[in-house]
């Protein structure tokens, strides 16, 4: 019986081989500016919602995609909106904590060897903040 010893690689072309490793780490997050972060009137009595169904998806995926707990999340979302230049609100973690229970987080995973792109689109979410679009939660 022969014993293991690893395969040897030899790289030559250093510069691709730096640019790979380079963007391994890189994370582009796009906010859609046209997005409902904040809802339209429910119609009901009470006090209506601050966060759009949308938003706090958003941030709820952000928390677990990077593994992070609900107030560095809402700490990371707030800085993400500022580098942007979004004005939006970020929901507190008490919110964001209310709100997951009764949330459905649904993550679409494709495998793939490129960079990890999350977008954030308006039209996409916009469904689920809409009044008569069936899927409005309250």
């Amino acid at each position: 019986m022969s014993s293991w010893s690893p395969t040897k690689y030899k790289t030559r072309n250093w510069p691709s081989y730096n640019t790979a490793l380079k963007q391994r780490g890189s994370l582009p997050i796009w906010f859609d500016p046209e997005m409902v972060w904040v809802p339209p009137p429910g119609g009901k009595r009470g006090r209506q919602r601050q966060f759009s169904d949308a938003a706090i998806q958003a941030c709820l995926t952000l928390k677990v995609l990077l593994g992070l707990p609900l107030r560095q999340t809402t700490g990371f979302v707030e800085s993400l909106l500022q580098l942007v230049g979004l004005d939006w609100a970020v929901a507190d973690f008490s919110t964001l904590c209310r709100r997951q229970r009764t949330l459905n987080v649904s993550l679409q995973y494709r495998g793939g060897t490129g960079p990890l792109n999350l977008l954030i689109p308006s039209r996409a979410l916009l469904r689920d903040t809409l009044p008569g679009s069936g899927q409005h939660r309250h």
